[in-house]
């Protein structure tokens, strides 16, 4: 791709994944055999600087899901040291709907500086328009935005519905609802998820299964205003879902909101 192109835009990655270097192997091939997908890279930080580089990556939301209560903190104190580490580097927490103390979990988010709550529902293996879920944005809902896991042809946890559920309860909570709203389902998510208030979606590990045609007319649909750029780093490395992007054939205006522009706005956030 010519470094021009891309050179003039500001990016943000709006959702990416990092882990411990002592687990990072071993989870990158878990997330890979679970979606039954090769991995591009290893998830440590220095290989999503690295990857984001060569693209001019200004900033990312790292992130990591707490498969069971007890890892919680440390994956917490885990994202919050590696932000310290790096300016560029905008954290979520995460927690469990069976956690033995969820308002503990979200003070601890709140008190490390983390920006926002991470859940994945088919990895933590609870519907997310469950009582349980429910207190969680109880908790966060006009304070803190969910970054959220939407969709798989394999699983209902994740439902475009149940993210509307979520939303018609909890309408002043932000949602980013990933993967244009329902990784493999996305007709569903369409459907349910479109004209809804503070509702945002990047659209990360979707461009690779979407023609462009498809992915720019849900863009479009859902108000290119209301869609960020992300990569699911390491799923995908920064160059080819990029060049991807830019065959969705946006406006240079389009681009720069899709890029970064939307992002920070929705966030209240300046790089």
């Amino acid at each position: 791709m010519d470094a021009e192109l891309y050179g003039k835009y500001e990016i943000i990655d709006a959702h990416a994944h990092i882990f411990p270097e002592k687990i990072a192997e071993n989870a990158t091939v878990n997330i890979g055999h679970f979606y039954e997908l090769p991995m591009d890279s290893c998830g440590v930080s220095e290989k999503l600087i690295e990857s984001g580089n060569k693209i001019g990556t200004k900033l990312y939301l790292v992130c990591s899901t707490a498969t069971a209560p007890r890892q919680t903190e440390h994956i917490n104190e885990f994202i919050a040291e590696e932000c310290r580490k790096h300016s560029s580097f905008y954290g979520f927490g995460t927690t469990h709907p069976d956690s033995d103390d969820l308002e503990a979990d979200i003070k601890q988010i709140k008190k490390l500086g983390l920006h926002g709550v991470k859940l994945h529902p088919d990895f933590q293996k609870f519907n997310a328009d469950s009582p349980e879920a429910f207190k969680i944005y109880e908790m966060i809902e006009g304070d803190l935005p969910l970054l959220i896991h939407c969709g798989d042809n394999r699983y209902e946890f994740s439902a475009p519905d149940r993210i509307a559920a979520i939303h018609k309860n909890f309408p002043k909570l932000k949602i980013l609802a990933a993967h244009l709203g329902g990784y493999q389902r996305w007709d569903d998510a369409e459907k349910c998820l479109t004209g809804l208030d503070n509702v945002k979606f990047d659209f990360s590990s979707s461009l690779a299964f979407l023609t462009p045609e498809r992915a720019a007319h849900m863009i479009r649909t859902y108000g290119v205003e209301n869609c960020f750029y992300g990569s699911d780093f390491p799923m995908w490395n920064h160059e080819e879902e990029l060049e991807r992007f830019f065959k969705l054939g946006f406006t240079e205006d389009e681009n720069r909101r899709l890029l970064a522009q939307n992002f920070k706005e929705f966030l209240g956030i300046e790089i």
